[in-house]
Order: C-alpha cells, then sequence, then structure tokens
C-alpha cells in the first residue's frame, strides 16, 4: 500500500514543455539548432529516444497532463474545433482529473505557465465560465494564453482568471518566452519565501516553436547561412551527427521525402531567400526559448532546490508542424483551407519591409513544410500524422541529482506521453485516488517508467498504444507498428483532394517492425498480411474503446462543416465602448457571418481612432476614423486586403454608423459585400473577394474604441493603440440570418 500523504523526500517537479518542435532540430540530437539547457538536462540525467506523443498539441497536454488517451479524454480534436462526438467533445471529463489536481490534494503548490489550449474556447471570455480554466483543475496559479498559439509580441494573456495585457511594447523589447520565464521565476521566488519546505509541481509551456515564428532579429541572424542548402541536405547532416551522437542506432534508416513534398531544388531561385530566413527565424525562435527554459534551471539551482528537483524537458509535443504548408507571411491560411502562391507572399512581405520582417510583429510566419520534415529526421512525416513516428516521436529529457545518475545511454523503451503522470506518482510515491472531488475516477491508460530512469535495460511497461489525428492513424504492439497516412497530406494547401469521397474503410495500411526498423523505413505488409491483420484488429478494438469512431471525426469541423465551428449561442449583442479584449471564438464572427453593426456615436472635432477591429496582424477587419474619414479593411491574412475609405468627413454632432456585410456567394469563403452607412446613408461600399472561413485569429480579440493585440490595419500601425477620440455610447451587432 502506498501513503495517504506525501512522503517527506517527496521532489519538486518541473516539466519543461516546447511547442511543434522535432527531433531533428536541437544540436542535442545532431540538428542545428542551439540547445544549451536540453543538453545540460540530459547530460546531468537521461534521455528518451522513443518517447510519443499524439502528433497534435492539445490532445497531447490533455494526455501528459491527465495519464489518459486523448480521445477518450474529449480531446481528439483541438478545443477550437471540437464537435458533439464523444471523443471531440473538447472538455476534459471530471472523472480524469489532471495529475496536478491530485498532487495538489496530496499537499503540492501547483502553477501553470504559457501556453493552455485544453479549454474550450467558448469559455476562454472574462466572463467565463471558468471551471475549466487551469485554476480550477488543479493549478493554484496560472499566467499564460488560453489557445493553441499566440503572438509572441502581443498576446491575449491570461493571470488566473483576469485578462491581462503585456507589461512592455515590442518596441520596449517584450518578448512572451521572456514574459513567462520572468513570471515563473518570481513565483518560484515568492515560493521560497513563503513556502519553502511545500514541495511544488510547476508546468512551463513555452508556446514556441508553433506558429507564428516570432523573435528578434538578433537572434535569427545567429543562422544567417546555416541553411543556405535546403531542407534535403540538412536532413542528411542531422542524420550524420544523430548517429555519431548514438542519439539513433547505427542501423537507422534515412527515410525517403513523399514525392508531395517539393525537394529544395524543386524551389525557385527567387524564391529561396524567403525559405531560408523563414527558417533562420525559426531556430532563432527555438533557441531562444531554450535560453529562457535555462533560466528556470538556474533559478532552481540558486535557490537551492536543484537537488531534489524532478525535471521533464520534452522536445516537442508532436513533431516538427508542416502547417506553414509551402512558406508563408501568414500562417491561420492553413487552418482556413486558403491555398496562396508564394510570389502572393513575398509580394505583401516587400510591401511591408522585405526579408526583415519576418519574425516581427507585423506578420505572423512559419516556415515550409520541407523544413518541419527535416525538423523530423530521419522519421516520415511531421504534426498531424498520427501514422508515423515522424508526427509522434519526441525526446525526452529527465534530471533528478537526488536519485538519477547521469547516463547517457539513451533510454529505448517505448514511452508515451500518458506515460508521465502515472511515473510522477510511482516516483513520489503516492497512489492515484479512486474518488477527486467527490467525482470516482477513470482508469488511467499510461504506465510508469520509473524503473527505465535508473536501468537502460527495463523492461518495456507501456506495450500497446493507438494514435489518431483526423484520420491519420497507427497502433503500436509489442514492437510493431501498423499505419494508415490518412486522407490529408499537411503540407498541401487547401483541401485535399477527394475528401469528400474519402472513407477510413479505403485506406492502405503499412507495416512496420520497429524493434529492427528504427525510422519505419521498411513496409512489410505485403510481406506480413496476417501480422497486419491482427494489428487492424488490435486498432479496431482499442479505438471503440477509447471513443475514436467515427475514425475522422476531427475533419467534421475544419474540412466538412466550417460553419459548425465552435461559437456562442448568441446572435445579437450590445457593447459598451469600452469592451476590449473579447476572443473570437466568443466574439461576433463579424468576417465569416452576414450582420449589421450599428454604432452610436459622438465623433467631435476632428475625429479619428479605431471604432472596433476583430483579429490581430496577420488578418482582421476593422472599422476607423481617419482624419475624420471613415475607413474599413478586411485584412485577409497580408495576402490580400480590402480597404474602403468615405469620400465625407463625419460631423462633431451624433450619429450612427452602420456597417452591412452580406455573402454574395453564400458558402465557406465566399465573397462579401460590405456597405458603410451613416444616419442610414450610404458613404461607402466596398466587395471583400475571398472570406476567412473559419477565423482570423487564435489568441487575439475583439475590441472596441482601440487597437489592442496586433494591429488589423498597417495604416494605422505607427498611431496604436490608435484610441477614438470620440465617445462611443453604444455598439449593437446582429446576424442577418
Amino acid at each position: 500500500m502506498k501513503p495517504d500523504r506525501l512522503p517527506p523526500d517527496a521532489p519538486n517537479v518541473l516539466i519543461i514543455l516546447i511547442d511543434d518542435a522535432g527531433p531533428g532540430l536541437p544540436d542535442t540530437y545532431g540538428g542545428e539548432v542551439r540547445t544549451d539547457t536540453l543538453s545540460r538536462v540530459q547530460g546531468e540525467g537521461v534521455g528518451f529516444n522513443r518517447f510519443h506523443t499524439t502528433a497534435m498539441c492539445s490532445p497531447t497536454r490533455a494526455s501528459l497532463l491527465s495519464g489518459r488517451n486523448h480521445h477518450r479524454i474529449g480531446n481528439g480534436q483541438i478545443a477550437e474545433l471540437a464537435n458533439d462526438w464523444d471523443g471531440y467533445a473538447g472538455e476534459i471529463p471530471k472523472s480524469s482529473a489532471l495529475g496536478a489536481e491530485v498532487l495538489k490534494d496530496y499537499g503540492y503548490a501547483t502553477a501553470a505557465f504559457g501556453k493552455w489550449h485544453n479549454t474550450p474556447a467558448v469559455e476562454t471570455g472574462a466572463s467565463g465560465p471558468f471551471h475549466n480554466w487551469p485554476t480550477s483543475i488543479g493549478f493554484e496559479y496560472f499566467y499564460g494564453f488560453l489557445a493553441g498559439e499566440a503572438s509572441q509580441y502581443e498576446p491575449n494573456l491570461v493571470r488566473n482568471t483576469t485578462s491581462v495585457r503585456p507589461g512592455k511594447t515590442p518596441e520596449d523589447g517584450y518578448h512572451l518566452s521572456e514574459d513567462l520565464a520572468d513570471d515563473a521565476i518570481h513565483w518560484l521566488r515568492t515560493h521560497k519565501a513563503l513556502q519553502p519546505d511545500k514541495p511544488f509541481f510547476l508546468y512551463w509551456a513555452t508556446g514556441c516553436l508553433h506558429g507564428p515564428h516570432h523573435i528578434m532579429t538578433e537572434w535569427a541572424d545567429k543562422y544567417a547561412g546555416a541553411f543556405d542548402d535546403g531542407w534535403d541536405a540538412y536532413r542528411e547532416r542531422v542524420y550524420a551527427r544523430a548517429k555519431q551522437k548514438g542519439w539513433i542506432p547505427q542501423d537507422a534508416e534515412l527515410t525517403p521525402r513523399d514525392p508531395r513534398l517539393p525537394a529544395w531544388d524543386d524551389i525557385p531561385e527567387d524564391e529561396k531567400p524567403f525559405q531560408r530566413r523563414l527558417m533562420e527565424v525559426a531556430a532563432g525562435f527555438a533557441e531562444h526559448a531554450d535560453v529562457q527554459a535555462g533560466r528556470l534551471v538556474d533559478e532552481l539551482e540558486r535557490l537551492g532546490y536543484d537537488e531534489n528537483t524532478l525535471i521533464l524537458y520534452i522536445w516537442g509535443d508532436n513533431g516538427s508542424s508542416g502547417e506553414g504548408q509551402n512558406g508563408t507571411i501568414s500562417e491561420l491560411l492553413a487552418q482556413n483551407g486558403i491555398p496562396s502562391t508564394i510570389p502572393q507572399h513575398i509580394q505583401a512581405m516587400e510591401e511591408m519591409g522585405g526579408l526583415d520582417v519576418l519574425g516581427t510583429a507585423k506578420v505572423d510566419n512559419m516556415y515550409h513544410a520541407g523544413w518541419a520534415w527535416a525538423g523530423s529526421t530521419p522519421y516520415k512525416g511531421m504534426k498531424l500524422l498520427a501514422s508515423h513516428l515522424g508526427g509522434t516521436r519526441n525526446p525526452m529529457a529527465v534530471r533528478w541529482p537526488a536519485r538519477i545518475t547521469a547516463d547517457p545511454t539513451p533510454r529505448t523503451q517505448f514511452v508515451h506521453c500518458t506515460d508521465v503522470v502515472p511515473t510522477l506518482y510511482d516516483l513520489i510515491g503516492i497512489a492515484p485516488p479512486d474518488v477527486v472531488n467527490g467525482i470516482p475516477q477513470d482508469p488511467i491508460d499510461g504506465s510508469s517508467f520509473a524503473a527505465a530512469l535508473t536501468d537502460p535495460t527495463a523492461p518495456e511497461t507501456h506495450r500497446t498504444q493507438y494514435f489518431e489525428i483526423m484520420g491519420s492513424r497507427a497502433i503500436y504492439h509489442d514492437g510493431w507498428m501498423a499505419s494508415a497516412f490518412g486522407p490529408r497530406a499537411p503540407w498541401i494547401p487547401g483541401l485535399p483532394e477527394g475528401i469528400f469521397e474519402w472513407s477510413p474503410d479505403h485506406d492502405t495500411w503499412e507495416l512496420y517492425d520497429l524493434e529492427h526498423d528504427w525510422s519505419q523505413a521498411r513496409d512489410l505488409a505485403e510481406e506480413r498480411p496476417d501480422k497486419l491483420d491482427e494489428m487492424k484488429r488490435l486498432f479496431a478494438s482499442e479505438a471503440a474503446r477509447n471513443s475514436v469512431y467515427p475514425v475522422g471525426g476531427g475533419l467534421w469541423v475544419p474540412v466538412f462543416h466550417p460553419e459548425l465551428r465552435i461559437s456562442t449561442p448568441y446572435h445579437e449583442w450590445n457593447f459598451a465602448g469600452d469592451i476590449t479584449r473579447v476572443p473570437e471564438f466568443i466574439a461576433p464572427a463579424l468576417g465569416t457571418r452576414a450582420n449589421r453593426v450599428t454604432i452610436t456615436t459622438t465623433p467631435g472635432a476632428a475625429p479619428t481612432g479605431v471604432l472596433y477591429k476583430l483579429g490581430g496582424a496577420g488578418g482582421g477587419l476593422t472599422l476607423y476614423v481617419d482624419d475624420g474619414h471613415l475607413c474599413y479593411e478586411y485584412n485577409l491574412f497580408l495576402i490580400q486586403r480590402t480597404k474602403m475609405r468615405s469620400d465625407r468627413t463625419l460631423p462633431a454632432h451624433g450619429v450612427t454608423i452602420s456597417v452591412v456585410t452580406s455573402y454574395i456567394d453564400p458558402r465557406p469563403g465566399g465573397p462579401l459585400s460590405v456597405t458603410i452607412e451613416v444616419d442610414g446613408e450610404e458613404w461607402a461600399t466596398g466587395t471583400v473577394p475571398v472570406s476567412v472561413p473559419v477565423l482570423f485569429t487564435a489568441n487575439d480579440c475583439l475590441d472596441i474604441g482601440v487597437s489592442l493585440g496586433g494591429c488589423v490595419s498597417s495604416d494605422y500601425l505607427d498611431r496604436a493603440p490608435f484610441p477614438y477620440s470620440g465617445t462611443i455610447d453604444d455598439v449593437h451587432v446582429v446576424y442577418a440570418s
């Protein structure tokens, strides 16, 4: 029997989680991104080269923090694209309490920092409800953002349950990764001062290397020229060095590039500077995040906590991300399924300042999927491909000086993100409770890998594991893996060809003996049809047990029904003139629904400033006043801007301004007609050729009377936040249907 209270030597726990980063990036494992902190944690502890994620960020985080499989706890898709099927509902049930909740009940101080992508999107506003926020499900303190991504310069932040603004501007040197480290360090110092004898559980999850790739120029410049020969050559170098370092076996094969993914030599010469700089920015971004993690480790040592602190540094919640597709200045084009061309991106970039604009707050850039493929060396695939190890295999380094002797031998046991919580319980010496807050608990799916921390030959405890993300799927069992690629290659823009006729029943399965084929290089499906049939039956059983069905259920909203994306039940709103920071998912869908916005205002003399804006620099819409003229802009992810400006100027006395938006062709992404009226008289009209099918941003907001966060229109960038000089009495929004 394990005790019902903490042992006196219970360790502190620090989990460091990097976002969207594969094993081919860090120099720790043969890549070219400098990761001194990762190397330090592994050098003073042990490394796992067969740690596995779900192939997608928020599902991995749900499993990592709860110890349960992602579909079984409603996280088969990100919260913003949830639907009504149990496995994709987007809410972790109270019957699957997070490890933080359990540790808190046992006496730990708990805190989370950074990316939190496990609260239903419609619950992320200032009015809550708060029962699914970090501070209600185990963490006593939270500072970060409630979304899948955020601007690193102008994020919409939350402290506990209060919306807060960054402490300084990008011009003053603000960067989110630094802010998260600063706040975590302050929390540690406060803990040391007020609760020095109480163990802590600290979860630090940076938004790096998820898009947008934002980093100061000097960090990107450190990698100038490092990637000039392209992703194919880079992948060869990383593969050779990973073998030299002993991180992958000598007989591991370098898998070939998917023929649908361009070779570096296929890239036109005039586009290569753009593609190189995107990777330089990403590398600088990643190194900078590792440095911030290092500041946390340094502070642990300064405070005297290092000896009895268990650190798990997980490099990636999935493989490197190809959501930048062909390279982009606005990465949510991919989430919206909007195809574009590189000349479009380069032209828009040149208009904003050329290559130097990449990595700044003006753009939401993300690298070409070729770099993501290289970043997942030596494996096939990348993020969103649950079928192949490039999407699911990430490195993990573990350090605990009090109990773990440094050992350079990589741990090769199959380990899954669901194993972290049961391993913590095992190492701490506590039992997972049967009941939490009066609610009976579901069984934990993971298993402890504690023995492997001190014994590289310890038996493998996680023998069976399914994987599934948007139809891409696999099943692992006792060294074998069967894989079905699924209906979409995440690096190809637009909707997948034939998607509306796709059925998982017709997918081709592959079979791999991972004990003798480290990287899924040799498909044995034809040689071993009996084994493949056995594995497919096992997948069917595991899928049924874990609420995976329907396979591909995560495609329902982003592909088949974007109009059903999570939103509030309201069709009409009344806002006062000082309402700000309303997350896009709970704001009126001004860019994707037919609607009328009516503003009652007294402009005053020579009025100027923002009446409202929705979205951020990478995409959005805004209505503002410039020298008395009413101006409207619909920013389609930087590659297309629709602008209107009235000929007349507003009077000083009270007026009623209306913006009427209607579909010319009523379909997702269809063209819009926009008309601006003052006191019932038409002042300006225009057509938006392509509208946004799903959303403009993941983290930016609706603001009234001011432009907080990113600037939708570059026309007032140098005047931001450009507050409205008049008074706004009321803003009324109503959908047309």
